[in-house]
């Protein structure tokens, strides 16, 4: 199984936001330069996002998007969901018709690895993912490197009060 650009994208982005979400919105273009990924691409990535309920989007000033709901409450399987990757390692897509129109002999045991490797991703939330062991800090210094300063002090304080 190999899992597309859409979704490493999507997971890569979230984890962002999750990061920074009590310095408050983050604007694609951070996100973009931050993480390496096109602008462009970000805004279909969060199109599905927002539609799927994981984001919402900020106006004005100081905008950009959030977490539409706790970190706690979004799985890293949701998101995958959300903007329609797949976590199938059958050759058939799930429609055991791998072998001319027939189920191959190995089907089930593809289809179980599919199941298990969703409920695998679908029982690591995102707040689980940002606090593990180094990862605020390797947040903070990719910000520090791509110029993110304001949300990089932001971030630092919040790790030096015990907050992240």
């Amino acid at each position: 199984m190999r899992l597309s650009t859409k979704g490493r994208y999507s997971v890569t982005a979230m984890m962002d936001l999750a990061i920074h979400d009590k310095a408050g919105p983050v604007t694609l273009a951070d996100i973009s330069q931050c993480q390496g990924i096109s602008l462009s691409y970000l805004e279909q990535l969060f199109a599905k996002l927002r539609k799927g309920g994981l984001v919402k989007g900020v106006r004005g000033p100081g905008g950009g998007y959030r977490l539409a709901r706790p970190a706690s409450e979004i799985s890293i399987g949701e998101i995958i969901s959300v903007v329609d990757e797949s976590v199938d390692v059958t050759r058939c897509g799930g429609k055991a018709d791998c072998d001319n129109g027939e189920a191959c002999l190995t089907h089930e045991l593809w289809t179980e690895l599919s199941k298990r490797l969703y409920d695998f991703l679908d029982n690591i939330t995102l707040s689980q993912f940002v606090d593990r062991p180094g990862i605020p800090e390797l947040s903070l210094q990719r910000d520090k490197m791509n110029g993110r300063f304001i949300l990089a002090r932001r971030q630092a304080e919040a790790i030096s009060q015990g907050m992240i």
